[in-house]
């Protein structure tokens, strides 16, 4: 049951990508060859309006193939022959379709769940944040300047920046209803039995419930941009040094990880179940936006790169270099899925 519950997430979340390079392709005039889910031998498929759509046999992955999307076509509905802002809107849809969906599953969380905050709800003695003057009741409102939401937002800047100082800005309240704000430097110290820095305090974990319809939009836009955030955090973490191949989940791993949430939460009822599922299908649909995004040959953010040289400098690259940049791009792709797809086993086994 968890292996069918993770393809279908897996295949839903590719599928909405996949989409929106589709539904923008047709609006502009694109011929659009295959429309498919899965990779590799196909075990069905149907044909309509000259264009094919396939389910394939690996359920991971899928495509939407576009005439003239790497080769030159003389028909007027090539993807190449159509103008720059065209192929753009054409190339970041799928991203953009991925952070809708998180978008929609946030709200879905926030609505159902209601949203947490920064409020404090104890401060340890002897610590740093109790030696700044932070007290319980007191409320974070930014950390290094950046604006902070909810204490899972604070949790994962200090997950992800281990050791650094943290200037920090907080609002307290008096009983009058009068509101001083207050900053200091405070630097993490390391706790034993988490395992990780800390500056001694603990939230508020009671989640606040959405009044209105602009509160449950704004809450569900925070959330959405926390994910993305957090992908760009880790993603730091990599270049820094601090995640290696090995921290890396693959789709064995993203199943392996599916199939541990729905054991763990399962006791706890159904809509436990769904809300956890729900939260890992929006961090995954925020990752794959986000990755699709970034300028690498083969990926959307590459070919977005190659686009946008071509609107400066008026005329397209050439497009044999380019497909062997592309081709490259892919190769170098395969080879670090193959090494994840690898560790991902040796893990499970």
């Amino acid at each position: 049951m968890s292996l069918i519950i993770a393809v279908l997430m897996l295949g839903i979340i590719i599928m909405i990508h996949e989409f929106g390079h589709f539904l923008f392709a047709k609006l502009n005039g694109i011929g659009v060859i295959e429309f498919s889910l899965g990779m590799g031998p196909r075990i069905w498929s149907c044909e309509k309006g000259g264009t094919r759509y396939s389910f394939k046999a690996l359920p991971f992955g899928g495509s939407c193939m576009m005439l003239g999307e790497d080769e030159n076509d003389s028909d007027e509905h090539a993807f190449n022959n159509k103008s720059v802002w065209a192929r753009i809107s054409v190339v970041a849809a799928g991203p953009v379709f991925n952070f809708l969906l998180a978008f929609i599953l946030s709200l879905v969380l926030v609505g159902a769940l209601g949203y947490n905050t920064t409020k404090l709800l104890s401060v340890t003695e002897g610590y740093p944040a109790q030696l700044a003057g932070l007290q319980a009741g007191d409320v974070i409102t930014s950390v290094n300047g950046r604006k902070v939401h909810s204490f899972d937002e604070f949790k994962a800047y200090l997950f992800t920046h281990p050791q650094k100082d943290l200037d920090l800005t907080w609002h307290r309240t008096d009983p009058s209803g009068k509101q001083d704000s207050y900053s200091a430097r405070i630097s993490p110290v390391y706790s034993k039995d988490s395992g990780s820095y800390v500056i001694g305090v603990a939230f508020d974990a009671m989640p606040k419930a959405v009044q209105n319809p602009i509160e449950l939009l704004v809450q569900g836009l925070y959330q959405v941009r926390f994910q993305i955030q957090y992908v760009f955090d880790t993603l730091s973490m990599m270049v820094r040094g601090m995640v290696s191949l090995n921290d890396i989940s693959g789709p064995v791993g993203i199943v392996v990880m599916i199939d541990k949430t729905v054991e763990a939460s399962s006791s706890y009822g159904l809509l436990n179940v769904l809300m956890n599922l729900i939260n890992m299908s929006l961090l995954l649909s925020a990752n794959l936006g986000i990755m699709n995004l970034l300028p690498i040959p083969a990926l959307d953010g590459g070919r977005l790169v190659f686009i946008l040289i071509e609107a400066l400098r008026g005329r397209p690259v050439d497009p044999e270099k380019e497909g062997m940049i592309h081709m490259a791009g892919m190769a170098v792709l395969m080879v670090l899925m193959v090494v994840i797809l690898f560790n991902d086993i040796i893990n499970v086994l």
